[in-house]
């Protein structure tokens, strides 16, 4: 009996993904728990697996494809099985729907040419012929997936020469990567020229859930911002003294963690989530880290920060970002934050302001640490100064609140031996 395999809720938000790659093709023997495609969510690349054992008879959806929610992606069944039936119901016998979908505003003249069988290929570029590959359907329009025919328009590439690799002779990305090298040559400096002038940039799921969520936030949550300027010098001494005497080397921003998580356990409202009726007041300090990555933003979670060492502190998150910038972070590892840290100091930037990550009630932006003359006893001296500030949710947090939060976390840093009482 036929098995369909359809796209699975891999993230909590996901409403729908996009196939990352396909580890099998038609006709492959496949095992319960073989993964046989990566998705990409709105939070990470997942891998699917399958739970039967089968020959995969049809795959339905091309890499770069995006799926929703329960959509139907391939299916399993014994080699011969007849699955015309399902096919029928999934919109995807013959030519395959997927492509229909992406051009649901075809001209009426483009139609009218379709119905009466003239076996032209007709298509939106002007440069498109008859052709006569197998990528060539039974009306004469060729076939090929909306990334793969984006890709071609935006080189050049006329489709009717291409080759397709995919079901029934699709043309798919890596058919238009493959034309490129053996494109002539001539004509790659107009090609070339006009992809200086403009360029569109397929949004990925993880683009499109920052976009949402922080659009949300930003103009739904009433921020307001305070600034507070740190004195570094005696946090940068302990730091020394620390990495001197321990392999695992602590960084500036796993002691602003550890401030911040101590300084949550003494003001709870700041680590609290608005739930329209109730402000709820979280038991757990949960800090997460704002970690960039090609895609987007990714925000690992340390789990009761306030009750780990620097040295644990600074393991968890050198591990974390890493799988991050992998894109192998698991759900249930950027979930359950109570607060959250942004830090561009290492790229130089001295001050900014932070959209809150729903649902906390604050952000802190760290900025760089400078070097400025400051007045002590009377005289200027050199010395080491970083700003933070706190964004805040002012349905849940009000200017003093704030104000005190961070004159907390100020008195951490600038007496760093604190934080071991």
């Amino acid at each position: 009996m036929a098995i369909k395999i359809e796209m699975p809720k891999l993230s909590d938000t996901m409403e729908e993904g996009v196939i990352a790659s396909w580890n099998v093709k038609e006709g492959d023997e496949v095992s319960a728990g073989d993964i046989i495609a990566e998705v990409e969510t709105d939070k990470a690349t997942m891998e699917v697996e399958a739970f039967d054992e089968g020959t995969v008879l049809k795959i339905l959806v091309d890499e770069g494809d995006a799926v929703p929610l329960g959509g139907l992606m391939a299916v399993l069944g014994e080699e011969g099985e007849d699955i015309s039936d399902i096919l029928e119901s999934a919109g995807s016998a013959d030519s395959g729907s997927s492509e229909e979908k992406a051009e649901p505003k075809e001209s009426a003249s483009e139609e009218k040419e379709e119905k009466s069988g003239s076996g032209e290929a007709t298509l939106t570029s002007p440069k498109s012929e008859s052709s006569s590959s197998d990528s060539t359907g039974e009306h004469g329009r060729i076939l090929a997936s909306p990334l793969a025919r984006k890709m071609a328009e935006d080189k050049g590439i006329d489709l009717s020469q291409v080759d397709g690799s995919g079901p029934n002779g699709r043309i798919v990305k890596a058919d238009i990567e493959d034309f490129k090298e053996t494109a002539a040559p001539a004509a790659a400096p107009a090609q070339s020229f006009e992809s200086l002038e403009s360029k569109e940039i397929k949004v990925s799921q993880m683009r499109k859930a920052i976009a949402r969520r922080l659009s949300e936030s930003k103009f739904t949550n009433p921020h307001f911002y305070e600034t507070i300027d740190i004195d570094m010098k005696a946090a940068m001494a302990a730091r020394k003294s620390m990495n001197d005497a321990n392999d695992i080397k602590i960084s500036f921003n796993d002691i602003v963690v550890k401030a911040c998580s101590i300084a949550l356990t003494r003001h709870p409202y700041v680590n609290s989530s608005w739930n329209d009726d109730v402000i709820k007041q979280h038991g757990d300090v949960h800090v997460a880290v704002a970690v960039a990555i090609e895609e987007g933003l990714m925000t690992p979670v340390i789990r009761h920060s306030d009750k780990k060492g620097l040295s644990q502190i600074s393991s968890e998150t050198r591990e974390l970002a890493g799988l991050a910038r992998e894109r192998k972070l698991q759900p249930e590892q950027m979930e359950g934050s109570t607060f959250t840290i942004s830090n561009l100091g290492m790229f130089g930037i001295e001050e900014f302001t932070a959209i809150i990550n729903p649902p906390n009630a604050c952000i802190l932006a760290v900025g760089a640490i400078r070097d400025v003359p400051v007045v002590e006893n009377g005289e200027v001296v050199p010395g080491k100064r970083m700003k933070v500030t706190l964004s805040s949710d002012h349905r849940i947090v009000d200017g003093a609140k704030a104000a005190e939060f961070l004159n907390t976390v100020r008195n951490l840093l600038e007496n760093p031996l604190s934080m071991l009482l």
